[in-house]
C-alpha cells in the first residue's frame, strides 16, 4: 500500500521543471545584452507524452493510440538559429518577462495543488477532525 498517490509524484515532477524553467528564464534576463549569448528553454512535454503512453489504456480499438516516447525527460534546449540583436543575442526580453510570469503561476499552482493532497492526508490522519 503506498502511502502517497501517483499524483505526489507528478506534482514533484512538475515542480523540478518549473525550477529548472526559472533558472534558465533568470539566465536569459542575466545575459539580455552578452555578445551572442542564445536564449535558453526547457521542454517538458516529452516526459508528458512517455508518462500518458505508459499509464493510458485504450479502451476501444477505434480510439487514438497514444504516443509512446521512451526517452522522455525534462530538457533544456537552446536555438542558436535565432537571434534578436546585431551582437547575435536571441534574447527578447519581453518575451522572457511573459514567461517568467506564466512560469510563476505554474508554480503556485502546483503548490497549490499539492498542499491540498497534504492537507487531506493531515484530515484523513487526525480523523477527519
Amino acid at each position: 500500500m503506498a502511502l502517497f498517490s501517483a499524483t505526489i509524484g507528478w506534482l514533484e515532477q512538475g515542480l523540478r521543471y518549473a525550477a529548472l524553467r526559472q533558472q534558465a528564464i533568470a539566465d536569459n534576463i542575466a545575459n539580455a545584452d552578452t555578445p551572442g549569448y542564445k536564449a535558453k528553454d526547457v521542454r517538458f512535454q516529452a516526459e508528458l507524452d512517455r508518462a500518458l503512453a505508459l499509464e493510458a489504456k485504450r479502451t476501444d480499438p477505434r480510439h487514438f493510440p497514444f504516443r509512446n516516447e521512451q526517452n522522455g525527460k525534462i530538457v533544456v534546449t537552446t536555438n542558436a538559429s535565432i537571434s534578436y540583436n546585431h551582437n547575435g543575442n536571441s534574447v527578447d526580453i519581453d518575451q522572457e518577462m511573459s514567461k517568467l510570469a506564466g512560469n510563476q503561476i505554474y508554480y503556485n499552482a502546483l503548490i497549490e495543488r499539492l498542499n491540498g493532497k497534504f492537507n487531506t492526508l493531515k484530515t484523513v490522519i487526525k480523523g477527519g477532525k
